[in-house]
């Protein structure tokens, strides 16, 4: 796999504002959902941003990577979230976010580099065989 970037997410405590502005400043399409997952907060809800043509991504009220200040959050998709996770801590990374089930979209971790840079990982989950 080439490890490509799959996903861009906006954290910030006003996601009604950022809607307003994104959806206004690029014509984005936004739609709001529920993730309902047990390794989510209750309520959960997110909003998708549907670009059109490459990667899209989502706006999330702030959490814990985002403490501070609002942020942009890119995701590199990975084989295996686990294995990438040990392997960016080997490598100097500190973990923010350890392997985490996200629904039955896929699972997601979160690290900073030792630049301080902030980057995640996504895990696209397989569906069962039928």
């Amino acid at each position: 796999m080439a490890n490509p970037f799959v996903h861009v997410e906006l954290q910030t405590k006003d996601v009604a504002k950022a809607k307003q502005f994104y959806g206004r400043l690029f014509d984005w399409k936004l739609e709001d959902t529920k993730v309902s997952d047990s390794n989510m907060p209750q309520g959960f809800e997110y909003t998708m941003i549907n670009v059109g043509e490459g990667v899209g991504g989502g706006m999330v009220k702030a959490m814990a990577l985002a403490k501070e200040a609002p942020m942009w959050l890119p995701y590199v998709q990975v084989d295996d979230v686990a294995a990438a996770t040990r392997k960016a801590k080997e490598l100097g990374a500190e973990i923010l976010l350890e392997a985490t089930k996200v629904g039955d979209f896929g699972i997601m971790s979160a690290f900073r580099d030792p630049t301080g840079a902030t980057l995640a990982l996504w895990q696209v989950l397989k569906p069962p065989a039928k």
